[in-house]
């Protein structure tokens, strides 16, 4: 069984989110609908791999996003150099970085947060069960 996941965040912006994820991140835009039933969307991710970002506006009901502290996305990037172009990157393209509600991600993390409040942890590590 082959499965494919999609993180969907109502957003203010389909193209400010889309810039943001993909000039701090380095995703790519995978697909772009508009005026589907009252919803465009920009859907990004890295090529290949099994998960993505759908980022959506209702153009007849906006959605107002609500992100909570601990909503988070995390990426573990065990290269130290990567970490640190990432993180600079992610600044460059308007994140700004927070300290992070729970600690444990700032011992070996970054957290950042987008325009809508959407926390992204850049943790200088390699994942693996705890």
């Amino acid at each position: 069984m082959t499965v494919q996941l999609r993180i969907v965040r109502p957003v203010r912006s389909v193209e400010r989110s889309l810039a943001m994820y993909c000039d701090g991140l380095g995703l790519r835009e995978l697909d772009r609908f508009v005026d589907h039933q009252g919803f465009a969307a920009a859907i990004v991710g890295f090529p290949g791999l099994p998960y993505h970002f759908a980022f959506t506006h209702c153009s007849d009901h906006p959605v107002i996003p609500t992100p909570t502290v601990e909503d988070l996305t995390v990426f573990y990037m065990p290269d130290p150099t990567e970490w640190q172009r990432s993180s600079e990157a992610m600044l460059t393209a308007g994140f700004a970085e927070v300290s992070s509600f729970n600690p444990y991600w700032q011992r070996r993390g970054r957290t950042f947060a987008d325009l809508d409040g959407y926390r992204v942890v850049l943790q200088q590590a390699a994942w693996g069960a705890q």
